[in-house]
């Protein structure tokens, strides 16, 4: 029984298909560490209401939830095999005034590396478990409450207006506290 040598074709096809499981399964870890983070973030700052969203890393958004159109991945056809980023909409006052966190992750190794722009870089051990979740929310209300502080330090100074880029902000009257 003579059995077929597979072509050239069928080696591509194969090296295709095993990139397009890794390129799945990189967007699934890192979909649901974005949800989780989503979630959690929220409950970690104390806010009884929707106070976190998943928003596109970039361009137009506002604070509701973009599902996969929060990912740097959307509408690509076929899905990378790259590190992804998504924006995390974050509400920071009572009057209904949100901003956008760019959160980038890419997996190394054991670890999924995640890099806040603008801050700090930070390490999940796979799998990632709500202990790393909690030290992640510490660095994302640091980055926060540092750079609210920061420029009101810089404004008291005499030295604001720069043209460093900060956060991007929204208003929605929908969310204000009542």
């Amino acid at each position: 029984m003579d059995e077929k040598k597979p072509t050239r074709f069928d080696e591509l096809a194969e090296a295709a298909g095993r990139y397009g499981d890794a390129s799945l399964d990189n967007y699934a870890l890192i979909r649901s560490l974005a949800e989780a983070i989503a979630s959690g973030f929220c409950r970690y700052l104390g806010d009884k209401k929707k106070c976190v969203y998943l928003v596109p890393p970039t361009g137009a958004w506002a604070a509701q939830s973009f599902g996969s159109g929060a990912f740097s991945v959307s509408g690509k056809g076929f899905l990378p095999l790259s590190p992804i980023s998504f924006g995390l909409a974050v509400r920071v006052s009572h009057t209904g005034d949100w901003i956008r966190l760019v959160i980038t992750a890419a997996k190394q190794g054991p670890d999924l590396d995640v890099s806040v722009e603008g801050g700090q870089d930070f390490a999940f051990r796979l799998p990632f478990d709500d202990e790393q979740l909690q030290a992640f929310f510490a660095v994302l209300y640091a980055r926060l409450t540092d750079w609210f502080n920061d420029q009101a330090d810089h404004f008291e100074n005499g030295a604001y207006g720069g043209r460093s880029i900060g956060f991007e902000f929204t208003h929605d009257e929908r969310t204000k506290d009542a």
